[in-house]
């Protein structure tokens, strides 16, 4: 009969203890917690490329007021202006002086006609950057298309480090740098370029200015001449008064003499 019971007080507890009710409920799962992530910053547009204002850069580098005066008045300059926008190509230029211009003629320029002097003015140019460096290969490429296109082509030569431009009518070395950074070079030169296929001779040079007038003498000063002049009449006056008084001496005595044979 004990067993009995233990056994049934040991099935009484094994049931309460496996009941849901007795059982100890385990905690809940922590909900996830949501975390705001920030939407992704737009990347920042690349800087717009830094362009070399020409009309800017002729207008101070110069003097070459001139050969600017004629890009812009042919709006050549916004053909040069995009061409050296393309990075990957650039531009040279070749810039004649004011003193180039002024050593010639007017009329050499203005009997051109529109066209004729945009040509010139592409004339000045290479669709091309090209540092000093390389002129010496590319005067193995001679002759050398420019802007203009063909048949308007440059020779180029490399006398150690000295290096002409060779048109037609004129043959300058380039004198100076002006600038000379990728995509843009611009070299000045001492004379205009003149292709032969707008001038068919030689254009004459402008005339020679006229001397100054020299400052005229003055009226009041004396000629070299006219001092040696006025020298010998002060001579002659001179020589002329001696003699009068010697004469008036020579009276005086005669007049004594015969007052004293009048007195004997």
């Amino acid at each position: 009969m004990e067993f009995k019971a233990a056994a049934f007080t040991a099935a009484v507890l094994a049931v309460l203890l496996c009941s849901p009710a007795s059982a100890q409920k385990s905690p809940p799962a922590p909900s996830p917690v949501s975390v705001s992530i920030p939407p992704s910053l737009a990347p920042a547009p690349a800087p717009a490329p830094r362009y070399v204002d020409l009309a800017a850069l002729l207008d101070v580098a110069g003097p070459f007021h001139t050969f600017l005066g004629y890009l812009q008045k042919t709006k050549v300059i916004e053909t040069f202006q995009a061409q050296a926008n393309k990075t990957d190509e650039g531009i040279t230029i070749f810039v004649p002086k004011d003193s180039a211009f002024a050593a010639l003629k007017k009329s050499t320029f203005s009997n051109l006609t529109g066209d004729q002097l945009k040509t010139l003015l592409l004339y000045h140019a290479f669709p091309k950057y090209y540092p000093l460096a390389q002129f010496r290969n590319l005067s193995s490429l001679n002759p050398v298309n420019t802007f203009a296109g063909s048949p308007y082509t440059l020779n180029l030569t490399d006398d150690m480090g000295s290096i002409s431009v060779e048109s037609m009518w004129s043959k300058p070395k380039i004198s100076s740098s002006v600038y000379a950074t990728k995509p843009i070079a611009v070299y000045s030169i001492n004379n205009v370029l003149l292709p032969m296929q707008l001038f068919s001779k030689d254009p004459p040079l402008a005339p020679a200015p006229a001397p100054a007038p020299e400052s005229g003498a003055s009226d009041i000063a004396p000629s070299p001449g006219g001092g040696k002049a006025g020298a010998g009449n002060g001579k002659a006056d001179s020589t002329s008064a001696g003699h009068v008084g010697v004469a008036n001496c020579l009276g005086l005595l005669a007049a004594a003499a015969g007052g004293l044979m009048l007195l004997w």
